[in-house]
């Protein structure tokens, strides 16, 4: 399926902050048709005043597809307006953090097809990684819909139970923050160690993005391009062997992370 495939009678996007305007961007980038989305978002950037697209505008009745873009704790209100969706043909896709598909059943109806989806903000760049998990409403047509919305700003997973969505929030959803707190406490290392602070950060900052880029592209794992960096009794082996400790090391730092994330996450979908 392609954008220009997409129903005529509505694709409504509402809630338009940086994980909206990312979405939102990727969309238009990959053919999607300005006169052909219904935005609301009530306090719309430059940016997006400057699409030339239907903003905050009478919508649809009912819409094809809405996508939920707002924070999870004004939901309940955006929707109010959306009484007609309640038909069961409108496809919903939300990306409300917490909000379950039985929650979002329970507002707006138990025939709707309703996809939850875990992005990221590398979507913004077009490299997010996006989890899906579909009710049992939706059909082969609707998980085209979502797949092409998600794959326009990066890649998709589809996850089989819906339990999964807390550790993918720790992992990827939460994960670019780990990612760039590790530039800030290398980049930090760096100055510590006799380096400017404009030089440190401009190293860290490179060498992750290099080695994200070489993760990407080579055949080999992680693991292996590791070793491959590292020499025996060499520098690379001195830092590794503080990093890979295994109690106060890298991974069990990681693990406690990433299982406060999902702890936080399974919190926030409990209410």
């Amino acid at each position: 399926m392609r954008f220009n495939e997409l129903p005529k009678d509505g694709l409504v996007l509402l809630g338009c902050g940086k994980m909206g305007s990312a979405l939102l961007s990727g969309w238009l980038a990959n053919g999607l048709r300005t006169d052909s989305i219904w935005i609301k978002e009530p306090n719309p950037s430059d940016w997006l005043r400057s699409q030339n697209i239907r903003l905050n505008t009478a919508i649809p009745a009912p819409p094809s597809v809405v996508v939920l873009a707002v924070k999870p704790q004004i939901l309940n209100a955006a929707l109010a307006e959306f009484e007609n969706l309640a038909v069961g043909s409108t496809l919903i896709i939300s990306i409300a953090a917490g909000r379950t598909l039985e929650s979002l059943e329970t507002i707006l109806g138990a025939s709707m097809p309703v996809i939850r989806a875990m992005p990221n903000t590398p979507a913004s760049v077009n490299r997010g990684m996006t989890a899906l998990i579909a009710n049992q409403n939706v059909q082969a047509v609707h998980r085209e819909i979502a797949e092409l919305f998600f794959n326009a700003v990066g890649r998709v997973v589809w996850l089989e139970r819906e339990a999964d969505i807390d550790a993918v929030t720790g992992v990827s959803g939460s994960g670019p923050a780990y990612v760039f707190h590790l530039v800030e406490a290398l980049a930090a290392a760096g100055e510590a160690n006799g380096l400017s602070s404009l030089l440190a950060k401009e190293l860290a900052k490179e060498t992750v993005v290099g080695a994200a880029e070489l993760i990407r592209l080579s055949e080999d794992s992680p693991s292996t391009l590791r070793e491959n960096v590292t020499s025996s009794k060499g520098t690379t082996a001195a830092a590794l062997q503080v990093l890979m400790d295994s109690k106060s090391g890298l991974a069990p730092l990681l693990a406690k992370a990433v299982e406060a994330a999902t702890k936080r996450s399974k919190e926030l979908s409990e209410g």
